[in-house]
């Protein structure tokens, strides 16, 4: 059994929203996003189940405008549904759940 403090030891960079993997294997992803008010991400198609764990953030998709949500949400964004979020003022920290989404391969 692998234990995850989920709001310890977080990381956060100044200049880009960090995603750091939690658990990666052939059946998909788990990563836990840090970011630092008004930092930003934008995918274009990935399946994403959100759980926003601290914080406030505005989330939106190509077919809605951004909405605001904050701890102990579920988000769900289909296969092929452009997904934005973007940090209010305070730190935003949720885990993404990535289903069946191939590893990127690693050079050498």
């Amino acid at each position: 059994m692998k234990v995850n403090h989920l709001l310890e030891q977080l990381e956060f960079h100044e200049s880009d929203p960090l995603a750091q993997p939690l658990l990666v294997d052939k059946e998909g992803r788990i990563l836990r996003w840090m970011l630092k008010p008004g930092q930003s991400h934008r995918a274009p198609h990935s399946p994403l189940y959100v759980v926003i764990l601290k914080g406030r953030g505005m989330f939106g998709s190509h077919n809605e405008p951004e909405q605001e949500f904050g701890p102990n949400t579920l988000l769900t964004f289909e296969p092929n549904e452009p997904h934005t979020v973007r940090a209010l003022d305070e730190e935003l920290v949720f885990l993404g759940f990535l289903q069946a989404v191939p590893v990127p391969a690693i050079p050498g």
